[in-house]
Protein backbone atom coordinates (compact mmCIF):
# COMPACT_ATOMS: atom_id res chain seq x y z
CA UNK A 1 0.00 0.00 0.00
CA UNK A 2 1.37 3.29 -1.34
CA UNK A 3 2.03 6.19 1.31
CA UNK A 4 -0.45 8.38 -0.70
CA UNK A 5 -3.56 5.62 -0.20
CA UNK A 6 -2.77 5.57 3.33
CA UNK A 7 -3.03 9.05 4.06
CA UNK A 8 -6.49 9.14 2.11
CA UNK A 9 -7.64 6.13 4.14
CA UNK A 10 -6.55 8.30 7.66
CA UNK A 11 -8.45 11.42 5.97
CA UNK A 12 -11.69 9.55 5.37
CA UNK A 13 -11.44 8.01 8.76
CA UNK A 14 -11.15 11.85 10.37
CA UNK A 15 -14.01 12.95 8.18
CA UNK A 16 -16.14 10.42 9.42
CA UNK A 17 -15.00 10.74 12.69
CA UNK A 18 -15.71 14.33 12.89
CA UNK A 19 -19.24 13.71 11.46
CA UNK A 20 -20.27 11.32 13.72
CA UNK A 21 -18.75 13.69 16.61
CA UNK A 22 -21.24 16.37 15.34
CA UNK A 23 -24.11 14.41 14.46
CA UNK A 24 -24.06 13.30 18.23
CA UNK A 25 -23.81 17.03 19.78
CA UNK A 26 -26.27 18.30 16.89
CA UNK A 27 -28.77 14.83 18.59
CA UNK A 28 -27.81 15.92 21.94
CA UNK A 29 -28.84 19.49 21.11
CA UNK A 30 -32.17 18.57 19.72
CA UNK A 31 -33.37 16.38 22.71
CA UNK A 32 -32.26 19.49 25.02
CA UNK A 33 -35.47 22.24 26.18
CA UNK A 34 -35.18 24.96 24.39
CA UNK A 35 -36.00 28.11 26.69
CA UNK A 36 -35.39 31.84 27.15
CA UNK A 37 -33.68 33.42 29.79
CA UNK A 38 -33.21 36.73 31.38
CA UNK A 39 -30.70 38.08 34.17
CA UNK A 40 -31.91 39.14 37.47
CA UNK A 41 -31.40 43.03 37.70
CA UNK A 42 -32.09 45.87 39.65
CA UNK A 43 -34.63 48.03 38.24
CA UNK A 44 -37.53 50.82 39.22
CA UNK A 45 -40.44 49.58 39.97
CA UNK A 46 -44.11 50.61 40.39
CA UNK A 47 -47.03 48.67 41.55
CA UNK A 48 -50.07 49.82 40.21
CA UNK A 49 -53.86 48.83 40.12
CA UNK A 50 -55.94 49.19 37.37
CA UNK A 51 -59.72 50.47 37.54
CA UNK A 52 -62.53 51.80 35.30
CA UNK A 53 -65.64 54.13 35.62
CA UNK A 54 -67.47 57.15 35.63
CA UNK A 55 -66.61 60.62 36.12
CA UNK A 56 -68.93 62.82 38.34
CA UNK A 57 -69.04 65.86 39.98
CA UNK A 58 -67.89 65.98 43.86
CA UNK A 59 -70.60 68.19 44.38
CA UNK A 60 -74.10 67.32 42.65
CA UNK A 61 -77.22 68.16 43.56
CA UNK A 62 -80.66 66.36 42.75
CA UNK A 63 -83.11 68.55 43.02
CA UNK A 64 -86.31 67.84 43.77
CA UNK A 65 -90.33 69.14 44.75
CA UNK A 66 -91.20 69.64 48.67
CA UNK A 67 -94.51 70.91 47.51
CA UNK A 68 -96.90 69.56 44.58
CA UNK A 69 -97.82 71.03 41.56
CA UNK A 70 -97.48 71.67 37.73
CA UNK A 71 -94.40 73.20 36.60
CA UNK A 72 -95.37 76.48 35.04
CA UNK A 73 -92.39 77.83 34.14
CA UNK A 74 -88.99 76.34 33.66
CA UNK A 75 -85.58 79.16 33.54
CA UNK A 76 -83.02 77.10 32.36
CA UNK A 77 -81.89 74.52 29.97
CA UNK A 78 -79.41 71.34 29.78
CA UNK A 79 -75.72 72.38 30.12
CA UNK A 80 -76.60 76.49 31.63
CA UNK A 81 -74.48 77.54 33.97
CA UNK A 82 -76.42 78.94 37.06
CA UNK A 83 -75.07 80.71 40.28
CA UNK A 84 -76.49 79.89 43.74
CA UNK A 85 -79.78 81.59 44.07
CA UNK A 86 -80.65 81.99 40.20
CA UNK A 87 -84.50 80.45 39.29
CA UNK A 88 -84.35 77.43 37.72
CA UNK A 89 -88.38 76.66 37.98
CA UNK A 90 -92.01 77.58 38.94
CA UNK A 91 -94.05 75.66 40.06
CA UNK A 92 -97.94 76.56 40.23
CA UNK A 93 -98.50 78.63 43.27
CA UNK A 94 -102.25 79.75 42.62
CA UNK A 95 -103.33 77.21 45.60
CA UNK A 96 -100.50 77.91 48.01
CA UNK A 97 -100.85 81.54 47.53
CA UNK A 98 -104.67 80.65 48.85
CA UNK A 99 -104.16 79.01 51.13
CA UNK A 100 -101.94 81.36 52.82
CA UNK A 101 -104.30 84.62 52.56
CA UNK A 102 -107.03 82.29 53.78
CA UNK A 103 -105.03 81.51 57.00
CA UNK A 104 -103.55 85.39 57.26
CA UNK A 105 -107.56 86.05 57.10
CA UNK A 106 -108.22 83.95 60.02
CA UNK A 107 -105.05 85.04 62.29
CA UNK A 108 -106.42 88.88 61.94
CA UNK A 109 -110.14 87.29 63.16
CA UNK A 110 -108.72 85.67 66.11
CA UNK A 111 -107.06 89.07 66.82
CA UNK A 112 -110.13 91.16 66.75
CA UNK A 113 -111.89 88.27 68.90
CA UNK A 114 -108.76 88.48 71.40
CA UNK A 115 -109.66 91.82 71.34
CA UNK A 116 -113.34 91.80 72.66
CA UNK A 117 -112.92 88.75 74.77
CA UNK A 118 -110.18 91.42 76.34
CA UNK A 119 -113.42 93.57 76.61
CA UNK A 120 -115.49 91.38 78.32
CA UNK A 121 -112.65 90.16 80.64
CA UNK A 122 -112.40 94.03 81.94
CA UNK A 123 -116.11 94.19 81.99
CA UNK A 124 -116.34 91.25 84.19
CA UNK A 125 -113.78 92.32 86.24
CA UNK A 126 -115.61 95.83 86.83
CA UNK A 127 -118.83 93.25 87.57
CA UNK A 128 -116.91 91.07 90.23
CA UNK A 129 -115.47 94.47 91.99
CA UNK A 130 -118.81 96.38 92.14
CA UNK A 131 -120.92 93.04 93.70
CA UNK A 132 -118.14 92.65 95.73
CA UNK A 133 -118.74 95.86 97.36
CA UNK A 134 -122.57 95.66 97.33
CA UNK A 135 -122.51 92.04 99.16
CA UNK A 136 -120.48 93.48 101.93
CA UNK A 137 -123.09 96.02 102.10
CA UNK A 138 -125.40 93.72 102.29
CA UNK A 139 -127.43 94.67 99.41
CA UNK A 140 -126.26 91.67 96.71
CA UNK A 141 -126.65 88.60 97.57
CA UNK A 142 -123.88 85.37 97.62
CA UNK A 143 -125.22 83.86 94.80
CA UNK A 144 -124.88 86.90 92.55
CA UNK A 145 -121.45 87.51 94.16
CA UNK A 146 -120.64 84.26 92.83
CA UNK A 147 -122.10 84.49 89.37
CA UNK A 148 -120.29 87.64 88.99
CA UNK A 149 -116.79 85.19 89.66
CA UNK A 150 -117.92 82.99 87.15
CA UNK A 151 -117.72 85.06 84.57
CA UNK A 152 -115.05 86.71 85.16
CA UNK A 153 -112.60 83.19 84.82
CA UNK A 154 -114.90 82.74 81.92
CA UNK A 155 -113.64 85.93 80.39
CA UNK A 156 -109.89 85.18 81.33
CA UNK A 157 -110.67 81.06 80.10
CA UNK A 158 -111.75 82.63 76.94
CA UNK A 159 -108.98 84.86 76.52
CA UNK A 160 -106.34 82.18 77.11
CA UNK A 161 -107.97 80.16 74.20
CA UNK A 162 -107.84 82.88 71.89
CA UNK A 163 -104.20 83.09 72.56
CA UNK A 164 -103.55 79.63 71.72
CA UNK A 165 -105.76 80.16 68.87
CA UNK A 166 -103.95 82.51 67.23
CA UNK A 167 -100.35 81.03 67.51
CA UNK A 168 -101.94 77.68 66.01
CA UNK A 169 -103.30 80.29 63.18
CA UNK A 170 -99.74 81.74 63.20
CA UNK A 171 -97.79 78.47 62.81
CA UNK A 172 -100.53 77.49 59.94
CA UNK A 173 -99.34 80.68 58.31
CA UNK A 174 -95.68 80.26 58.66
CA UNK A 175 -96.72 76.46 56.92
CA UNK A 176 -98.42 77.71 54.42
CA UNK A 177 -96.00 80.87 53.45
CA UNK A 178 -93.14 78.11 53.82
CA UNK A 179 -95.18 75.92 50.95
CA UNK A 180 -95.61 78.61 48.65
CA UNK A 181 -91.90 80.02 49.21
CA UNK A 182 -91.28 76.23 47.76
CA UNK A 183 -93.41 76.77 44.50
CA UNK A 184 -89.97 78.51 43.53
CA UNK A 185 -87.10 76.91 43.02
CA UNK A 186 -83.72 78.47 42.57
CA UNK A 187 -80.24 76.73 42.69
CA UNK A 188 -78.57 75.72 45.51
CA UNK A 189 -74.95 75.66 44.42
CA UNK A 190 -73.20 77.46 41.88
CA UNK A 191 -72.82 74.87 38.73
CA UNK A 192 -74.00 73.41 35.43
CA UNK A 193 -77.40 72.03 34.78
CA UNK A 194 -76.23 68.46 33.93
CA UNK A 195 -79.39 67.20 33.44
CA UNK A 196 -82.81 68.26 32.77
CA UNK A 197 -85.54 65.69 33.05
CA UNK A 198 -88.71 67.52 33.06
CA UNK A 199 -90.62 70.30 30.98
CA UNK A 200 -93.16 72.97 31.77
CA UNK A 201 -96.75 71.65 32.13
CA UNK A 202 -95.36 68.78 33.59
CA UNK A 203 -96.60 67.66 37.23
CA UNK A 204 -94.09 67.59 40.34
CA UNK A 205 -94.50 64.53 42.79
CA UNK A 206 -94.09 65.46 46.09
CA UNK A 207 -91.63 61.83 46.98
CA UNK A 208 -92.90 59.42 49.90
CA UNK A 209 -91.50 56.58 52.58
CA UNK A 210 -92.02 54.06 49.00
CA UNK A 211 -91.98 56.16 46.48
CA UNK A 212 -88.64 58.26 45.19
CA UNK A 213 -90.39 62.12 44.39
CA UNK A 214 -90.06 63.69 40.93
CA UNK A 215 -86.30 64.75 40.21
CA UNK A 216 -86.72 67.93 38.11
CA UNK A 217 -83.44 68.96 37.56
CA UNK A 218 -79.41 67.92 38.46
CA UNK A 219 -76.86 70.85 39.05
CA UNK A 220 -73.26 69.94 39.35
CA UNK A 221 -70.18 72.13 40.44
CA UNK A 222 -68.07 70.84 38.00
CA UNK A 223 -64.73 72.75 39.39
CA UNK A 224 -64.10 69.40 41.09
CA UNK A 225 -64.38 66.25 39.34
CA UNK A 226 -63.88 62.93 40.75
CA UNK A 227 -63.42 59.64 38.80
CA UNK A 228 -66.07 56.62 40.35
CA UNK A 229 -63.27 53.74 40.00
CA UNK A 230 -64.69 50.09 40.30
CA UNK A 231 -61.79 48.35 42.24
CA UNK A 232 -62.00 44.78 43.07
CA UNK A 233 -61.89 43.55 46.19
CA UNK A 234 -58.33 41.35 46.08
CA UNK A 235 -56.82 45.01 45.19
CA UNK A 236 -58.47 47.24 47.96
CA UNK A 237 -56.51 46.35 50.49
CA UNK A 238 -53.74 47.91 48.72
CA UNK A 239 -55.65 51.45 47.72
CA UNK A 240 -54.95 54.05 50.65
CA UNK A 241 -56.27 57.56 50.93
CA UNK A 242 -53.73 60.03 49.03
CA UNK A 243 -52.32 58.04 47.04
CA UNK A 244 -51.33 59.25 43.27
CA UNK A 245 -53.38 57.69 40.16
CA UNK A 246 -53.15 58.53 36.64
CA UNK A 247 -56.35 58.94 34.32
CA UNK A 248 -57.39 58.31 30.81
CA UNK A 249 -60.98 59.42 29.19
CA UNK A 250 -62.65 58.08 26.74
CA UNK A 251 -63.07 61.96 25.19
CA UNK A 252 -59.58 62.80 25.41
CA UNK A 253 -57.77 59.74 24.50
CA UNK A 254 -54.27 61.58 23.85
CA UNK A 255 -53.34 63.02 27.35
CA UNK A 256 -53.59 61.76 30.77
CA UNK A 257 -54.48 63.47 33.88
CA UNK A 258 -52.93 63.13 37.56
CA UNK A 259 -55.39 62.00 40.32
CA UNK A 260 -55.45 61.35 43.90
CA UNK A 261 -57.51 58.72 46.17
CA UNK A 262 -60.28 60.91 47.91
CA UNK A 263 -62.27 57.93 49.28
CA UNK A 264 -62.40 54.20 49.46
CA UNK A 265 -65.81 52.51 49.68
CA UNK A 266 -66.87 50.77 52.66
CA UNK A 267 -69.32 48.10 51.08
CA UNK A 268 -69.21 46.38 48.41
CA UNK A 269 -71.64 47.82 45.30
CA UNK A 270 -73.97 45.83 43.89
CA UNK A 271 -73.85 47.94 40.88
CA UNK A 272 -71.48 48.69 37.98
CA UNK A 273 -71.25 52.03 37.97
CA UNK A 274 -72.09 51.16 33.69
CA UNK A 275 -75.25 50.76 35.18
CA UNK A 276 -75.03 46.97 35.02
CA UNK A 277 -75.52 44.14 37.61
CA UNK A 278 -72.07 43.04 38.33
CA UNK A 279 -70.99 39.36 39.95
CA UNK A 280 -67.76 40.41 40.71
CA UNK A 281 -67.47 42.09 44.24
CA UNK A 282 -66.10 45.67 43.37
CA UNK A 283 -65.36 48.66 45.73
CA UNK A 284 -65.97 52.44 45.02
CA UNK A 285 -62.79 54.25 45.17
CA UNK A 286 -62.96 57.96 44.02
CA UNK A 287 -60.56 59.46 42.71
CA UNK A 288 -60.25 63.37 42.04
CA UNK A 289 -59.07 64.55 39.00
CA UNK A 290 -55.94 67.34 39.43
CA UNK A 291 -57.26 70.04 36.32
CA UNK A 292 -59.93 68.56 34.88
CA UNK A 293 -60.36 69.94 31.27
CA UNK A 294 -63.07 73.00 31.48
CA UNK A 295 -65.83 70.78 29.02
CA UNK A 296 -65.80 68.24 31.07
CA UNK A 297 -69.04 65.84 31.62
CA UNK A 298 -70.61 63.54 34.18
CA UNK A 299 -70.82 60.43 32.85
CA UNK A 300 -67.79 60.19 30.88
CA UNK A 301 -65.43 57.18 30.88
CA UNK A 302 -62.47 56.88 32.59
CA UNK A 303 -59.54 54.16 33.25
CA UNK A 304 -56.86 54.74 35.92
CA UNK A 305 -53.92 52.91 37.37
CA UNK A 306 -53.42 53.68 41.21
CA UNK A 307 -50.03 53.77 42.33
CA UNK A 308 -50.04 51.63 45.36
CA UNK A 309 -46.37 51.28 45.82
CA UNK A 310 -42.73 52.39 44.76
CA UNK A 311 -39.60 51.21 44.34
CA UNK A 312 -36.21 53.13 43.06
CA UNK A 313 -34.03 50.13 42.86
CA UNK A 314 -35.46 46.60 43.73
CA UNK A 315 -33.96 43.44 43.05
CA UNK A 316 -36.29 42.56 39.81
CA UNK A 317 -37.84 39.45 37.20
CA UNK A 318 -39.91 39.16 34.60
CA UNK A 319 -43.22 38.12 35.94
CA UNK A 320 -43.59 34.97 33.15
CA UNK A 321 -40.59 33.41 35.18
CA UNK A 322 -42.63 32.50 38.36
CA UNK A 323 -43.64 29.39 38.88
CA UNK A 324 -45.79 27.73 41.79
CA UNK A 325 -45.05 24.08 42.54
CA UNK A 326 -44.14 21.72 45.30
CA UNK A 327 -40.26 21.39 45.20
CA UNK A 328 -40.76 17.69 45.86
CA UNK A 329 -42.62 17.44 42.68
CA UNK A 330 -40.13 18.75 40.13
CA UNK A 331 -37.95 16.03 40.75
CA UNK A 332 -37.08 13.37 38.36
CA UNK A 333 -38.21 10.30 39.66
CA UNK A 334 -35.17 7.69 39.53
CA UNK A 335 -37.29 4.48 39.57
CA UNK A 336 -40.64 3.43 38.09
CA UNK A 337 -43.35 3.14 40.62
CA UNK A 338 -47.22 3.12 40.89
CA UNK A 339 -48.60 5.98 41.42
CA UNK A 340 -50.77 6.52 44.11
CA UNK A 341 -53.73 8.19 43.58
CA UNK A 342 -54.40 10.52 46.27
CA UNK A 343 -57.53 11.15 48.87
CA UNK A 344 -59.06 14.86 48.94
CA UNK A 345 -57.44 15.18 52.72
CA UNK A 346 -53.65 13.94 50.75
CA UNK A 347 -54.58 16.57 47.58
CA UNK A 348 -55.28 19.47 49.93
CA UNK A 349 -52.04 18.76 52.04
CA UNK A 350 -49.72 18.42 49.07
CA UNK A 351 -51.23 21.51 47.92
CA UNK A 352 -50.16 23.47 50.99
CA UNK A 353 -46.53 22.45 49.94
CA UNK A 354 -46.86 24.74 46.98
CA UNK A 355 -44.07 27.61 46.54
CA UNK A 356 -43.15 30.40 44.35
CA UNK A 357 -40.11 29.85 42.52
CA UNK A 358 -37.66 30.05 39.60
CA UNK A 359 -35.66 27.30 37.38
CA UNK A 360 -32.10 29.21 38.05
CA UNK A 361 -29.45 27.99 34.79
CA UNK A 362 -26.90 26.80 36.26
CA UNK A 363 -23.11 26.99 35.14
CA UNK A 364 -23.60 23.48 34.03
CA UNK A 365 -26.69 24.08 31.95
CA UNK A 366 -28.75 22.28 33.98
CA UNK A 367 -31.09 23.94 35.90
CA UNK A 368 -32.43 24.37 39.74
CA UNK A 369 -35.52 25.29 41.00
CA UNK A 370 -35.20 28.22 43.55
CA UNK A 371 -37.74 28.87 45.80
CA UNK A 372 -38.35 32.60 46.48
CA UNK A 373 -40.18 35.76 48.57
CA UNK A 374 -41.93 38.55 46.31
CA UNK A 375 -43.05 41.54 46.78
CA UNK A 376 -44.73 44.49 44.47
CA UNK A 377 -45.35 43.48 40.91
CA UNK A 378 -45.31 46.06 38.34
CA UNK A 379 -46.85 45.34 34.89
CA UNK A 380 -44.33 43.21 33.73
CA UNK A 381 -41.78 42.35 36.41
CA UNK A 382 -42.31 41.66 40.32
CA UNK A 383 -40.14 42.56 43.04
CA UNK A 384 -37.85 39.70 44.44
CA UNK A 385 -37.36 40.15 48.42
CA UNK A 386 -35.37 36.46 49.02
CA UNK A 387 -33.83 34.21 47.04
CA UNK A 388 -31.82 35.43 44.31
CA UNK A 389 -28.95 37.50 43.64
CA UNK A 390 -27.95 40.11 40.93
CA UNK A 391 -26.69 38.40 38.03
CA UNK A 392 -28.31 35.29 38.06
CA UNK A 393 -29.54 34.03 35.09
CA UNK A 394 -33.25 32.58 35.23
CA UNK A 395 -35.88 30.46 33.05
CA UNK A 396 -38.72 32.77 31.46
CA UNK A 397 -40.39 31.06 28.84
CA UNK A 398 -41.90 29.65 26.90
CA UNK A 399 -44.70 28.43 29.01
CA UNK A 400 -45.01 24.46 27.79
CA UNK A 401 -41.25 24.67 28.70
CA UNK A 402 -41.57 26.10 32.46
CA UNK A 403 -44.46 23.77 32.77
CA UNK A 404 -42.62 20.74 31.98
CA UNK A 405 -38.92 21.61 33.32
CA UNK A 406 -37.52 19.37 36.04
CA UNK A 407 -34.90 19.80 38.50
CA UNK A 408 -31.21 18.86 37.10
CA UNK A 409 -32.66 19.02 33.56
CA UNK A 410 -30.38 20.43 31.19
CA UNK A 411 -31.62 23.60 28.64
CA UNK A 412 -30.83 25.07 25.51
CA UNK A 413 -30.80 28.84 25.65
CA UNK A 414 -32.31 30.07 22.96
CA UNK A 415 -33.32 34.55 23.50
CA UNK A 416 -33.30 35.49 19.72
CA UNK A 417 -36.59 36.34 19.01
CA UNK A 418 -36.68 37.18 22.74
CA UNK A 419 -36.28 40.85 22.17
CA UNK A 420 -33.36 43.49 21.58
CA UNK A 421 -33.21 43.92 25.28
CA UNK A 422 -32.79 39.76 25.70
CA UNK A 423 -29.49 37.83 26.99
CA UNK A 424 -27.78 36.39 23.85
CA UNK A 425 -26.20 33.54 24.41
CA UNK A 426 -25.62 31.07 22.35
Amino acid sequence: MTRRIKVAIGVAVAVVLILVVVASIVSRDKSLVRVTTAKVAKAPLVATVNCNGRVQAKTKVDISSQVMGQIVTLAVIEGEHVKKGDLLLQIDKVQYDANAQATQAGLDALFAQREADKFTREQAERDLERTKKNFEAHIESEQNLQKAQLALDSAKANENADERRIEQARQNLLANKDSLKKTTITSPIDGIVTAKPVEAGENAIVGTMNNAGTVLLTVSDMSIVEGEMEVDETDIPHVKIGQKAKLTFDAYPDKKFDGVVTEIGGSPITKSALGTDSSAVNFIVKVQVESPPSNIRPGFSVSGKIETDRRAAALAIPIPALVVADPASLERPKGKKPTPVPTPAAAAAEKKKDVEGVFVVKKDGAVDFRPIKTGISADLQAEVLEGLADGEEIVTGPFKALRSLKIGDRVKVDNSAAGPDAEKKS
